[in-house]
């Protein structure tokens, strides 16, 4: 992931109140600023008072569950594979909520990052679905 700050220093707006606002969800999302010239069809370029000030280049999915996955390291303070059983399923479900086995390999990543097999990870989605 390219650093947010320093895209936003190119584009002469590094002080800009729109850019400290958003910087926590750029963040969060593992996405990356660039200067509005730059912007690609699929970016979401961010005006403030009719002038553009910045464009959102969102991750691809892929990219997005591999950092939502490092942010759960960084939550937890430890590897996800060095978790409890229980808080393993907690992982499970809170990934599940949020979309991550709709990505293609979703289940393959999610269970190296836990250091589980597959067939564990779907017991635990299925757990959490009976109760």
């Amino acid at each position: 992931m390219a650093d947010s700050s320093r895209a936003a220093e190119l584009s002469g707006v590094s002080g800009h109140p729109l850019l400290a606002a958003v910087k926590p969800l750029v963040d969060a999302m593992g996405a990356e600023t660039v200067r509005p010239d730059q912007a690609r069809p699929d970016d979401v370029v961010l005006s403030w008072e009719g002038q553009d000030v910045v464009a959102v280049r969102l991750p691809q999915l892929s990219e997005s569950l591999d950092h939502i996955l490092v942010a759960l390291e960084r939550r937890h303070g430890m590897p996800l594979s060095e978790l409890d059983r229980k808080a393993k399923q907690s992982v499970v479900r809170s990934l599940e909520a949020r979309g991550a086995f709709s990505v293609r390999h979703g289940v393959e990543t999610v269970a190296g990052a836990l250091g589980v097999s597959r067939f564990t990870v779907y017991n635990y989605l299925n757990r959490s679905e009976t109760g």
